[in-house]
């Protein structure tokens, strides 16, 4: 890959993760009247993203971006069933059903580990084990950044795409 390439697609994952952040901010949040549009141009970013921090070719972006949503949709419908279960502890509950509460969601955390250690295996069928730690590594970061950009941190984010 050219360091034109390279540097272009930097320019427009910045240019992507600016647009997002301030109107995600100024909306209070991701949601919204455009929340699917918004969710869509942070998703695209989030794309140029990881294929540039992993440095995907074609051939293995072509192999690995299937698994990777495959992968996400499970551990959104997991993190999305942690989350209400959170939700449900109250003061009116007993203490047997607060502790089948958090046992419920210990379960549900075991079931995101196992599906993180399930596609870990799988992303090495698409992708080489150096890169599979990239895109682990990747998410985190991105996750990062987008959080300092909605939480107003200033300035443009620091990529680092090394």
């Amino acid at each position: 890959m050219s360091i034109l390439s390279s540097t272009f697609r930097l320019l427009s994952l910045a240019a992507l993760l600016l647009a997002v952040a301030p109107a995600a901010h100024a909306q209070g949040g991701l949601g919204g009247g455009r929340k699917g549009q918004r969710l869509g141009q942070l998703e695209n970013a989030k794309i140029a993203f990881i294929t540039n921090r992993v440095s995907l070719t074609q051939d293995q972006a072509q192999k690995f971006w299937p698994l990777y949503n495959e992968f996400s949709t499970r551990r959104r419908e997991l993190n999305r069933s942690g989350r209400l279960l959170r939700r449900d502890v109250t003061d009116g509950m007993t203490d047997p059903e607060i502790r089948d509460n958090f046992n419920q969601a210990f379960a549900m955390r075991q079931q995101e580990l196992n599906l993180e250690k399930e596609y870990f295996e799988k992303f090495q069928k698409a992708v080489s084990l150096r890169q599979v730690a990239q895109l682990f590594q990747a998410e985190r970061d991105f996750t990062k950044e987008v959080i300092k950009r909605v939480a107003g941190a200033g300035g443009p984010p620091a990529i680092d795409t090394n």
